[in-house]
């Protein structure tokens, strides 16, 4: 009679081709990562970076209800975009911004979304990161944890039923791994043989709940064998290995017909969202150190510089570019006309039923008899 030990002392090797200050490694192999779509991704890597702390700054400001930052996983972000091929179709959580950047997303089309404007994808029917686009194979941001992974098993098998060359990809954070829609999503796509690649980005915290008060196992890469799914874990916060491993993954993932799952360890290094204040629960200590030991972009900046391929010259020049950027659509956003009325109730059912009907017509009443207490910029 032999038990399975619930624990090992052999940990999962973690994948990673950069050191802590950029240099590579000696003795690792990658894929091999060309000048353009080096530079480019660093410079959507800073994109993200400006965009964040502005449009954080704007809801400190009370000019936005809501904002969640990317800091610290800004590699998993672009790195992950880069890997992929356009034509891949995204679920994300919601820390996943730069998927959009990286394939395209305007920083008008961001900040319309998050003012709530009639030129927003979500016409202002959806919290502010709530973004989505069907033109760039982006799934909307939902709220509710882990429900995209399920979901994600289905999209990828009828992509296999349809013959297509992509591949379904789904994001979540470490928090996700406790819901029952991870489990049920990791069988069903194993079973099934789902082309969907699983990306958890296991940044230490859900919300306030560190991963030691999650799971007792060696993270969450192992998971994956426990469904029958091919596994790896990689240093999230190293944008070259991240590359690396999507670029392979994805190959498996689309020419075998096969679920994968990638543990990308990474850091939060902002709060959870403006409704959090992580000071609370953890160090002010341990955040600073994450800003400056293993971070992803001045790791990824120097391995761009060692080549020859970024200068400080030219990094001064792209962040006062982005600034402008983003505080102009900014600018234009809060002066764009809020969405219709009619907008509330549309794009849902092909006939308005009865009960929107009589909704509508309930709410037109009221907006009516109490003009003063409503928005005069809203056409009704």
């Amino acid at each position: 009679m032999e038990f399975i030990s619930e624990v090992t002392d052999k940990r999962v090797p973690c994948y990673r081709l950069l050191d802590d200050d950029g240099f590579l490694i000696s003795g690792t192999t990658f894929e091999q990562l060309d000048k353009e779509t080096a530079v480019r991704m660093y410079e959507k890597m800073v994109s993200l970076q400006i965009m964040d702390t502005i449009f954080y700054e704007a809801q400190r400001q009370g000019r936005l209800s809501f904002y969640l930052t990317s800091t610290g996983e800004e590699a998993i972000n672009i790195a992950t975009a880069a890997a992929l091929s356009p034509d891949d179709i995204i679920l994300p959580q919601y820390r996943e911004p730069g998927i959009l950047l990286w394939r395209g997303f305007s920083m008008e089309e961001f900040a319309s979304q998050c003012f709530g404007t009639k030129d927003g994808h979500g016409k202002g029917r959806q919290m502010p990161i709530h973004y989505g686009s069907k033109s760039h194979n982006f799934f909307t941001v939902s709220s509710p944890i882990a429900t995209q992974l399920p979901q994600a098993a289905g999209v990828a098998y009828s992509l296999k039923m349809d013959g297509k060359e992509a591949c379904a990809v789904a994001f979540t954070g470490d928090g996700g791994t406790s819901e029952g829609d991870f489990h049920a999503a990791m069988n069903f796509a194993a079973v099934m043989e789902a082309p969907v690649l699983f990306i958890c980005r296991n940044n230490g915290w859900a919300i306030s709940t560190p991963i030691s008060q999650q799971f007792r196992s060696d993270g969450v890469v192992v998971k994956g064998q426990a469904y029958g799914i091919r596994s790896i874990r990689v240093d999230g916060n190293d944008a070259l290995a991240v590359y690396s491993a999507i670029r392979a993954a994805r190959e498996m993932v689309v020419h075998e017909q096969k679920p994968v799952l990638v543990e990308a360890l990474t850091y939060r290094v902002g709060h959870h969202s403006t409704s959090d204040d992580s000071t609370k629960y953890r160090p002010v200590s341990e955040i600073e150190q994450w800003k400056s030991i293993g971070n992803p972009m001045t790791r990824f900046r120097n391995w761009v510089k060692a080549n020859g391929w970024w200068t400080d010259e030219r990094e001064i020049e792209l962040r006062v570019a982005i600034r402008k950027q983003v505080l102009k659509a900014i600018q234009v956003a809060e002066k764009t006309q809020k969405p219709s009325l009619e907008d509330l109730f549309s794009d849902v059912y092909d006939k308005l039923p009865s009960n929107l009907q009589e909704q509508e017509r309930s709410l037109r009443e009221t907006i009516n008899n109490y003009k003063q207490d409503f928005p005069t910029d809203v056409p009704l």
